[in-house]
């Protein structure tokens, strides 16, 4: 399908002279190294969120010509969420996506957050990157990894600046990575039509940019914009306004920029993982307190006892944690969306008390499905009642098979390959628990340590550990061998 008129304007990022699969590559290694930093989170729950709102960004973006085959082929695609307060998402090459707990924290509408998602997206698309990483043609790829990878732990630790950039103060290097005005415009035109095309009100833009000016009024010292990702301006908030329908009303088919019940839950989740200090947890306490809460809307106290139930799980404080979620489940019986993230709360807080049975029936309830088929976080939720109950083999059987379903179309699952792992445990399949272990290292890219992992597979089963288990066996040594392949690719590459 052809581009609508609104995107019918010069490309100004055509990637220049580097292809698709070397920006891939070169976002693997970034990749690689964020996968294994401590501030990298997979949260099944606040995941399945952003996944909900990414996926149609994608869909809408191939419905409108801005995604061409071989980008969509060549590029990963993937989302990594960071442990981190302040206000911010980035778009890495190759189309990883690095998005901030702080981020998700602070939006009040799904349109908020599909609006900086799309603006990303169309950086990707546009292939700004590749453009601006081609600028620097002297430089070799693994060299301009590190620079980036050291642009992002100075903007944690500006200490840590000099140590991991290569070639040059962190001053110089940001300079280099900086996206161009003329970028970052056309990544708000093409990002506010794939949000608009993907059903999602267009009024988020504007009231995103409000939020990240004022956060980067209070947070942000004037370095590291290319973490930023969004060097704001008059101009550029007059832009998205205009773009908005004079009448205000919001076309047909498009989601209302409104607060939501399960999303202020949500956001309230990302505010409690992104600052899990004792002292921030109790806070929470202070909040669900009910003189408080009479002051609230419904939808701010859904967040804060949501927020309180969290922190106090979180602390082992497991009677007020009960009591709060009782509250917090009495308040949003009447929303099936938010009733099911109450749900997915108490299937946790029964996990955090070995109670596998009461979490189990909390996800037998009916409608606590998100959509078609059962649901990333529920799975998991389910897999780990099933470990803790150790059920008969026949239905741990089952599990693992939803499992192996599940990593049939998502490989690059490390979680779900975690869990198999220990299911596989479980049901004495030692061999198979630490292919699972190896294919953890896969996802994450560190294909040292998944080459590390089959050789003590193998080794297992030299020494007659497998005899019963040809299949597992010929998986292991075709994975070794594949595994060894990549790892003489990288080495040719660096």
């Amino acid at each position: 399908m052809g581009r609508s008129t609104s995107t019918a304007l010069p490309n100004l990022g055509d990637g220049g002279d580097m292809t698709p699969g070397a920006e891939r590559r070169l976002g693997d290694r970034i990749a690689r190294e964020l996968y294994r930093d401590p501030d990298y989170v997979d949260d099944p729950i606040i995941m399945e969120y952003v996944q909900a709102i990414w996926t149609p960004l994608l869909a809408a973006a191939r419905l409108r010509g801005e995604l061409p085959a071989e980008l969509d082929e060549a590029y990963a695609w993937e989302i990594l969420l960071g442990r981190d307060r302040t206000v911010n998402a980035f778009a890495l090459p190759g189309a990883y996506m690095g998005l901030h707990l702080g981020l998700v924290g602070v939006v009040t509408s799904r349109d908020e957050l599909a609006s900086v998602m799309a603006h990303e997206l169309s950086h990707v698309t546009q292939r700004h990157i590749s453009r601006m990483i081609s600028r620097q043609s002297g430089m070799a790829p693994w060299m301009m990894g590190a620079m980036i990878l050291g642009v992002l732990a100075a903007s944690k630790s500006p200490g840590a600046a000099n140590a991991m950039i290569i070639g040059g103060q962190a001053a110089a290097a940001q300079g280099q990575l900086n996206f161009s005005r003329d970028m970052e415009r056309e990544a708000d035109r093409v990002g506010f039509g794939v949000m608009s095309q993907a059903g999602f009100a267009p009024q988020g833009f504007v009231t995103m940019f409000e939020k990240l000016q004022q956060a980067n009024r209070l947070n942000d010292s004037g370095g590291f914009p290319y973490l930023r990702s969004h060097p704001l301006s008059t101009e550029r908030m007059a832009d998205m306004q205009d773009r908005i329908p004079r009448d205000g009303a919001t076309p047909p088919g498009m989601l209302a920029n409104a607060p939501e019940l399960d999303q202020s839950m949500i956001s309230a989740r990302a505010r409690v993982l992104s600052n899990a200090s004792v002292d921030a947890l109790r806070v929470w306490s202070l909040q669900s307190e009910a003189d408080q809460l009479v002051r609230l809307t419904p939808t701010q106290q859904a967040a804060s006892l949501y927020g309180a139930c969290l922190a106090a799980l979180k602390l082992r404080d497991y009677a007020p944690a009960t009591s709060l979620w009782t509250r917090l489940t009495n308040l949003v019986a009447g929303d099936a969306a938010a009733a099911r993230v109450a749900r997915l709360l108490g299937a946790e807080l029964a996990l955090a008390q070995g109670d596998g049975v009461r979490a189990l029936a909390l996800m037998a309830v009916k409608g606590t499905d998100a959509g078609p088929g059962i649901s990333r976080a529920e799975m998991f939720l389910r897999v780990q009642a099933q470990l803790q109950l150790r059920p008969q083999s026949r239905q741990m059987a089952q599990t693992a098979q939803q499992l192996q379903t599940w990593l049939a179309d998502h490989p690059r699952d490390a979680q779900a390959w975690q869990l198999l792992s220990s299911v596989y445990a479980a049901q004495g399949r030692t061999l198979g628990a630490i292919r699972a272990e190896a294919e953890v290292n896969v996802a994450q890219l560190d294909y040292a340590a998944a080459h590390t992992r089959l050789k003590a597979a193998q080794d297992f089963i030299r020494k007659g550990g497998a005899a019963a288990d040809h299949i597992e066996a010929s998986i292991v040594d075709t994975r070794a061998r594949q595994i060894e392949q990549l790892l003489r690719e990288n080495a040719v590459e660096r």
